[in-house]
């Protein structure tokens, strides 16, 4: 049987974790990570962290690699990025083997522990056994109980960890089948890179709601959130990992497609082309700055303004912007610039935060913007604070008029598959109808590109009513799946008109 060599990186960040529940308040993030895996590659381990590297920016709290050397897994994690946690040559010493696979992550289920660091292991039957998860898990907390009812024993607190018990559970003859059977049980969304002492095995949910591709480095075969992981690491892209697809790899580089779930209509989450994926990668076959451009275009069409300058909110409003200019034809301006040493604001947990990361994150360019009209584009309006310190940072500087212009349409629903989206009661645009919102944030005018124009911007000839393309829960209140952990009065008011 294999076992399991744990390093733990020392962090004076560590806090204990919080409950995995929903919270009186209902208010329960949903994480959004950066899953990266190769097999068949010399010192795998630093391949994966070159690979982590590129996809930082889908969770910036944690990271964690596991290899396999032919008889033993080992794994390093820490709280930090990756460059901090893996600092030096050293740690991939401790890390052997042509497999490897890795998880960055923002903590919202289950808390920030090291326990809940990804990827998460356990010796089975047959086995050592990781798993590395981008998504959610919205029946986790039912199985759980059930689980444990029949006498499991959690070791973290992440929803992902189920999916190991499931497995461990399953009375089917082969690992495949009991993985299968697992993935059978759950729902939610879900893109998953696994690794066994046989192999790798990569899959994504039958919806494919959370993003998976494949590549190649020479004869070693290449999985990642994004396909900017396999430029940065000399990949070549192959293709994407289908909705509902299981690609098992062995050793050998032998690689099987198994489809046990048919062949539903998939529903890849638009907020990846919205805001999470970096504007460098593609997505179903178009390159994500393309589609935020033609957004942008788009949202000049719908929401024109008479203005001197487009300035964008850096960095996820720049394309937008960009597209805004050339259509409308104002001229584009960095009217407000960014320091590259703060993370994300979006993804920053707690208010008290995320308003100090406002002020050290942006400053405005007041040479440029005093006494001007200006447009200001964003990718999304979630809280509002954001957006309303955007604003007076602008008047603050001297401009004359702010409008402002969001890519993306209204945030009015939370998202339940992997999207840092509060509950609904805290989304502005839940609470206030349009002029309201614009009140709140003290912006002349606002506005937000129509979902027929999101999804004209994507490619798509206009969304389809009777069979969306893309899950859109978070703009439309449209599910695509159950939602069984969460209470039916809760999920009614997330779903109603």
């Amino acid at each position: 049987m294999t076992s399991i060599s744990q390093h733990a990186a020392p962090s004076d960040a560590f806090r204990d974790e919080t409950p995995w529940d929903v919270g009186d308040d209902g208010d329960t993030l949903h994480e959004e990570c950066g899953i990266f895996g190769v097999i068949g590659a010399r010192s795998a381990s630093s391949v994966v962290a070159l690979g982590l590297h590129a996809l930082q920016h889908r969770g910036q709290e944690a990271v964690g690699i596991t290899s396999f050397d032919g008889g033993e897994f080992f794994s390093h994690r820490g709280i930090g990025h990756v460059a901090h946690v893996f600092k030096n040559q050293d740690i991939f010493a401790d890390l052997p083997g042509m497999m490897a696979s890795g998880h960055v992550r923002y903590s919202t289920t289950g808390g920030s522990g090291l326990r809940n660091i990804q990827p998460l292991f356990a010796d089975l039957a047959d086995g050592g056994f990781s798993i590395a998860h981008n998504g959610n898990i919205s029946n986790a907390m039912t199985l759980k109980r059930d689980l444990v009812h029949k006498g499991s024993i959690f070791q973290s607190t992440s929803d992902t960890e189920v999916i190991i018990h499931l497995v461990a559970t399953s009375r089917y003859p082969t690992l495949l089948d009991r993985f299968v059977d697992a993935l059978r049980l759950i729902e939610g969304a879900y893109a998953l890179i696994c690794t066994t002492p046989a192999g790798m095995i990569a899959c994504r949910d039958p919806l494919g709601i959370r993003p998976l591709v494949m590549g190649r480095i020479g004869s070693s075969v290449v999985f990642a959130s994004e396909t900017v992981a396999l430029d940065v690491v000399g990949a070549d892209f192959e293709r994407e990992v289908e909705p509902g697809e299981l690609l098992v790899v062995d050793h050998n580089g032998v690689i099987s497609s198994h489809r046990p779930f048919g062949d539903p209509a998939p529903r890849p989450c638009i907020f990846e082309q919205v805001y999470f994926s970096r504007p460098d990668s593609i997505l179903g076959g178009q390159s994500v700055y393309q589609s935020r451009r033609q957004i942008g275009v788009e949202l000049a069409k719908e929401a024109p303004a008479d203005a001197d300058l487009v300035v964008p909110v850096p960095d996820s409003g720049v394309p937008a912007a960009i597209g805004y200019a050339a259509e409308s034809g104002i001229p584009f301006e960095l009217g407000i610039i960014r320091s590259h040493y703060v993370g994300r604001t979006f993804i920053q947990p707690g208010d008290s935060k995320r308003h100090a990361e406002v002020k050290r994150k942006h400053n405005a360019n007041r040479a440029l913007v005093a006494g001007k009209r200006i447009v200001l584009i964003d990718d999304s309006i979630v809280r509002g604070t954001t957006s309303l310190k955007i604003v007076q940072m602008m008047r603050d500087a001297g401009a004359s008029e702010v409008h402002m212009r969001i890519a993306s349409p209204p945030t009015d629903h939370s998202c339940f598959y992997g999207v840092d989206t509060p509950e609904r009661s805290k989304l502005l645009a839940a609470r206030m109808d349009l002029e309201a919102m614009a009140d709140y944030i003290q912006a002349d005018s606002l506005a937000f590109v129509s979902i027929d124009g999101l999804y004209r911007a994507v490619g798509q000839q206009d969304r389809n009513a009777k069979c969306p393309q893309f899950c859109d829960a978070c703009f439309t209140g449209e599910y695509p799946t159950h939602l069984t952990d969460y209470d039916a009065d809760a999920v009614a008011g997330e779903t109603e008109a």
